[in-house]
């Protein structure tokens, strides 16, 4: 299957936005990814927005914060305290703060929640996205839950064992205020990267997976360089770095 990685034309640092609903929700959706990403690359800007968070839940996403973007060329770590389970009703004024972020960040690639997520917070900040940033690379990553919404991803990112391990170990050790939750484990995150894993056939068994809903592929020839906001095909080792 042929790989493809996240590419800029200009020469510029690569700028990835990542948007979650509560103070866990990019750990777990896109976690793996990102550690791998800034692995492998030394030329990543992160914008990690967390948009509903009381006194706790903000110290724990700034801490994790911390830990998953260790490494980055720079990061932007903006937390807001949007009411929890209530943004279809504040809709306007999360719409606002939408427009205040694109004045800030032009993203290469944003990470949000998956368009039919069963989450009323999640499906907002997903349709926000699209409608904020109509002309970007936008992967919808995937958060286990109760609800038993989990669908058909048509993305994968595959990582090696160390890195699930140290996603999964910033998750238990950060968020102490969701320890209660009976699916908030390490059997369940370890478990779905293992399902990902095996539908992507990962070289060591586990992966992340993401919905795509619009891409446009420019394969790269000698000499010619893909056109700024794409996936550039890697032509010449078809190695995936994210």
């Amino acid at each position: 299957m042929l790989e493809f990685l996240p590419d800029r034309a200009s020469g510029g640092p690569l700028r990835v936005l990542c948007l979650g609903a509560h103070s866990d929700d990019i750990e777990i959706g896109c976690g793996g990814t990102l550690l791998r990403l800034l692995q492998e690359r030394d030329d990543v800007e992160i914008w990690w927005v967390v948009f509903s968070s009381g006194a706790d839940r903000e110290r724990e996403a700034r801490e994790s914060a911390a830990l998953f973007l260790e490494g980055a060329a720079a990061s932007h770590v903006l937390v807001r305290d949007f009411r929890n389970g209530h943004f279809p009703y504040i809709g306007s004024a999360i719409k606002e703060f939408f427009e205040e972020l694109k004045a800030q960040v032009d993203p290469d690639l944003i990470f949000t929640h998956y368009r039919t997520d069963r989450h009323q917070d999640h499906r907002v900040l997903s349709d926000l996205a699209w409608n904020t940033w109509r002309n970007h690379v936008i992967l919808e990553y995937e958060i286990p839950k109760y609800d038993g919404d989990l669908s058909q991803p048509n993305a994968y990112v595959v990582l090696d064992e160390e890195t699930c391990a140290r996603k999964v170990r910033f998750l238990m050790q950060v968020f102490a205020t969701q320890r209660d939750k009976h699916w908030f484990d390490e059997r369940t995150f370890q478990g779905l990267m293992r399902l990902r894993g095996m539908e992507s056939c990962a070289p060591e068994g586990y992966a992340e997976a993401f919905h795509v809903r619009k891409l446009v592929l420019a394969p790269r020839r000698a000499g010619v360089r893909a056109p700024e906001g794409t996936l550039a095909s890697e032509s010449s080792t078809h190695r995936t770095r994210a």
